[in-house]
């Protein structure tokens, strides 16, 4: 789950984090009044939207004038924000955060991720203000890895040592140190999958904070986290997205037009790989989970063809929790039930593969078998093919 910047801000401050002050507008007579309530002669306006690259979008810019302030804000706000994360859409921005300006002599990445071998890591680079994963593929080199142990958190050497090399002075040590384990406590205390600070600053004036902050919470705790409803802005997640999470369904929508529906995180990934190599392109990540309910097969269907630029679907079932049969015959109730038009391939495997196979062809129902994942493939990318 994803936050604005002003709500990682705000989560990074009460952990002890310098940040750039700033205030939240819903309007331009907002921003106009919140650089006014600033009282600097130059502020940022900033897109809040749940995308990267917003200053190369357009929704980043420097403001001197309270009417300035206004009038930029009044754009911002007036249309979608086109960014490279965004696809060419865009997304609406609803909120503006102005920002007291700085004057940055020096830019630097702090961050913090779960590493699955290693476990919680705190990187760290002093080539900040651009793509971390520009960084890692050109100058991997440049990029400071310390292993954080949760039971502890990150110790005070650690952090001092990774202070030391980004080169920071001796007076500057304590700020620092005092960053580096804010985003440490902060990532535990909430449960994140995320905690990123791009770019951290060094003044001309010899102030250190975070310009910018992002935050990714870990969906799989919210049930012991009430404030992740409370940060949630559903205007920024897709329709779909959030009717699937009612149903306890994992659904990301995607560009293509190959509607796929599939039991397991990793299988669903092989099959919009798979889809791919036969020369398609998946509309979505659907995954219904390994207990999946005829009830949940028949709402992923409705979520599937709700949108407009699905041509195909397919679906791809590993049978074992979930038993090829109850599957095979939630298929044919949704198919009935919704009318459905959409050209429609089925690869079951696993427990009951036969008694499901068996359902499907007796059904009566146009309704394409597969009998691998190669086969599904190449027939779901030759029926969207057929239907342009």
């Amino acid at each position: 789950m994803k936050i604005h910047e002003y709500q990682a801000k705000k989560i990074l401050s009460e952990f002890g984090v310098a940040v750039q002050e700033g205030i939240v507008a819903n309007s331009a007579a907002e921003a106009e009044a919140a650089f006014t309530k600033l009282g600097v002669p130059t502020a940022v306006v900033k897109a809040q939207v749940h995308a990267g690259g917003r200053g190369k979008g357009g929704g980043v810019k420097l403001v001197k004038s309270a009417q300035e302030a206004n009038s930029v804000s009044a754009t911002i706000l007036s249309r979608p924000l086109v960014t490279h994360q965004t696809g060419p859409q865009g997304v609406p921005v609803h909120k503006v955060l102005v920002c007291a300006a700085v004057d940055i002599a020096k830019e630097y990445y702090l961050g913090m991720v779960l590493d699955r071998s290693l476990g919680l890591v705190l990187m760290a680079s002093a080539e900040g203000g651009v793509e971390i994963e520009e960084v890692a593929q050109k100058s991997p080199e440049k990029i400071l890895k310390e292993t954080v142990d949760v039971r502890y958190g990150l110790l005070p050497f650690q952090a001092r040592r990774m202070a030391m090399q980004l080169g920071f002075a001796e007076n500057e040590l304590d700020i620092v140190v005092k960053t580096m384990q804010g985003i440490t406590q902060a990532f535990i205390a909430y449960d994140c999958s995320l905690v990123e600070i791009n770019p951290f600053v060094r003044t001309k004036d010899g102030k250190i904070m975070a310009i910018d902050a992002k935050i990714l919470f870990d969906d799989n705790a919210d049930f012991r986290h009430p404030v992740y409803e409370e940060l949630r802005d559903n205007s920024e997640v897709n329709e779909a997205e959030i009717r699937a999470a009612k149903s306890k369904l994992s659904y990301i929508k995607l560009d293509g037009n190959i509607g796929c529906m599939v039991n397991g995180a990793g299988l669903a990934m092989s099959t919009m790989d798979i889809i791919k190599r036969a020369g398609g392109e998946p509309a979505n990540f659907l995954d219904v989970g390994g207990g999946v309910q005829q009830d949940q097969v028949i709402e992923a269907f409705r979520i599937i063809v709700s949108d407009p630029h699905v041509e195909a679907i397919l679906v791809n079932i590993f049978g074992g929790i979930a038993k090829c049969d109850l599957i095979a015959q939630g298929i044919v109730n949704a198919v009935k039930e919704m009318g459905l038009k959409h050209p429609l391939v089925v690869r079951l495997e696993g427990t009951n593969m036969e008694m499901g196979m068996k359902i499907l062809s007796s059904s009566g129902l146009k309704i394409d078998t597969a009998t691998g994942m190669a086969d599904a493939a190449q027939k779901v990318v030759a029926a969207a093919k057929a239907k342009k």
